[in-house]
């Protein structure tokens, strides 16, 4: 039996009031631990580009990158609501591929839903994903594969002009088709009215507590990150240090001869070691018999 939460389990939760909490995941080993708690989605971002791999924007990510982390996260949490991010160029570039790349996510990860930063531009696009039966996360406010073009990212929806142009956007993403939106980085105020006036689950990254659900990347939940964090971002626990202290406890042992001891470490069948000293002795024996030989010779 299928019991992947879906996204109508998300309209559910919002029309019942109750809060949907998501993840940035990256990874199977952190999605299987995901799956073991009452969080209903796992977002596979393209911001692994910076925390997987160290680059200083999401735009390195490509398709079949985020196609085989997307995939290692479905098997980490089967049943959990999955989405994947439409990594920079793979919809840019045509309706044609991004129906193409979204349906990769659908067809060779699992995703159920595909997230694509979305403005006035892609309205077509969005639409044209939809219309091929793909569920879509509309992804507006502040957008990270724009970086290129704004230079710096700043707070979204600051001023009454400015939230309006966002709530209109809102509402032209629902007419376009989106089956749920995302809101990073704007302000709190805006984010709460676009929450209300519409239907879709609405997931707040840094946009306040009126939404709908909150999502933060896993590994600032786990405190694993060092460094500047972003004003909307908490750390639940602070397992950098304790990452940390095993990494230098592990050497430790290591260097001193302490790891491996003998119950980390395989066997011989009991016995078996004395039947190979013999073996070896008469291997030894057969060597020097065939060495006198040679020598007599």
């Amino acid at each position: 039996m299928d019991n992947k939460i879906t996204i109508a389990d998300l309209i559910a939760a919002k029309r019942q009031g109750r809060k949907i909490a998501a993840v940035s995941c990256y990874d199977y080993t952190t999605a299987k631990l995901i799956s073991q708690t009452d969080i209903e989605m796992v977002l596979v971002g393209d911001s692994a580009a910076q925390v997987v791999l160290g680059f200083d924007s999401t735009l390195p990510a490509t398709m079949d990158f985020m196609v085989a982390i997307t995939a290692a996260v479905r098997r980490g949490a089967p049943n959990l609501c999955l989405v994947a991010d439409m990594p920079f160029l793979s919809y840019q570039v045509g309706n044609a591929e991004a129906v193409r790349n979204a349906g990769r996510f659908v067809a060779e990860a699992g995703a159920q839903i595909v997230k694509i930063e979305a403005s006035r531009a892609y309205l077509d696009v969005l639409k044209s994903v939809s219309d091929a039966g793909i569920a879509v996360m509309a992804h507006i406010g502040i957008r990270p594969q724009s970086i290129s073009k704004i230079g710096r990212f700043k707070a979204e929806a600051t001023t009454a002009e400015m939230a309006l142009e966002l709530i209109n956007l809102a509402e032209q993403m629902t007419q376009a088709g989106a089956s749920s939106l995302l809101l990073e980085g704007i302000a709190a105020e805006a984010a709460d009215i676009i929450t209300k006036r519409t239907e879709l689950p609405v997931i707040g990254c840094g946009s306040g507590p009126g939404c709908d659900g909150q999502i933060l990347i896993a590994p600032d939940i786990l405190g694993l990150t060092q460094g500047p964090s972003p004003k909307f971002s908490k750390s639940y626990a602070n397992l950098a240090e304790a990452t940390i202290d095993a990494f230098k406890n592990y050497s430790k042992e290591t260097k001193s001869g302490q790891f491996p001891d003998a119950s980390h470490s395989y066997h011989m069948k009991s016995g078996e070691v004395g039947r190979l000293q013999e073996l070896l002795n008469k291997g030894g024996r057969r060597q020097r018999q065939e060495d006198t030989k040679k020598s007599d010779i």
